[in-house]
């Protein structure tokens, strides 16, 4: 079973319809001892970090989520559901995070350019992955692929070796991250076509 975790924040119906195009179920729920009882677990998110950390923990999903990845379960972090991961956020004032990844998350400076033109914050729309690893999201799937980001915050890793691709809007920035069966992405697989879907494929299929 693939549960999606259903905490007040995030596109939960369209991660869902993305598993059902390439045949596979996904339950979204927001009964914390089904995410317990899952094989995968994906935690999608939109909106402030703050925001989404209050609702984790009154969700009672702290846990659960944190003996998930220990197990080491396929487990899928998606946008917010990445930064998620980290120690800390800068967004709204300094917030702590699940502390699974160290690292901290910053917000894309204004005044960035790129021949000239100045880039809007947030970084919104298609752009090309920079494979840095291997990770089995990416099975099959070549790099330079386009997907699809929104977002004016992105992560800084500790450590580099869990950067798994890297993304260009100004400035070098990690697109997706991965440590043993941990995978997260900055970008919106369920929103990024065809290299999306196989991306969640890739993920329904991984080997726990």
């Amino acid at each position: 079973m693939i549960a999606i975790i259903d905490y007040g924040m995030g596109n939960l119906r369209s991660v869902q319809k993305g598993f059902e195009k390439v045949g596979y179920e996904a339950l979204v729920t927001a009964d914390p001892a089904r995410i317990l009882a899952a094989e995968r677990v994906v935690l999608p998110g939109v909106g402030a970090f703050r925001d989404c950390i209050r609702n984790l923990e009154q969700g009672g999903f702290v846990e659960p989520i944190l003996q998930v990845i220990a197990e080491g379960r396929p487990f899928l972090g998606i946008c917010l559901g990445l930064q998620l991961l980290f120690s800390e956020s800068e967004e709204f004032g300094l917030h702590k995070g699940l502390e699974v990844i160290p690292g901290r998350v910053v917000r894309f400076p204004d005044g960035m350019t790129e021949g000239g033109e100045k880039l809007p914050v947030p970084h919104m729309g298609w752009n090309q992955l920079s494979f840095r690893q291997p990770s089995p999201l990416f099975d099959g799937i070549a790099d330079g692929s386009d997907v699809y980001f929104v977002h004016s915050y992105y992560v800084q890793p500790d450590d580099p070796a869990v950067v798994a691709a890297t993304c260009t809007y100004g400035r070098e920035f990690c697109a997706a991250i991965r440590r043993d069966n941990l995978v997260a992405t900055q970008f919106h697989p369920e929103k990024s076509q065809a290299v999306g879907l196989a991306m969640l494929k890739n993920f329904a299929e991984m080997k726990g």
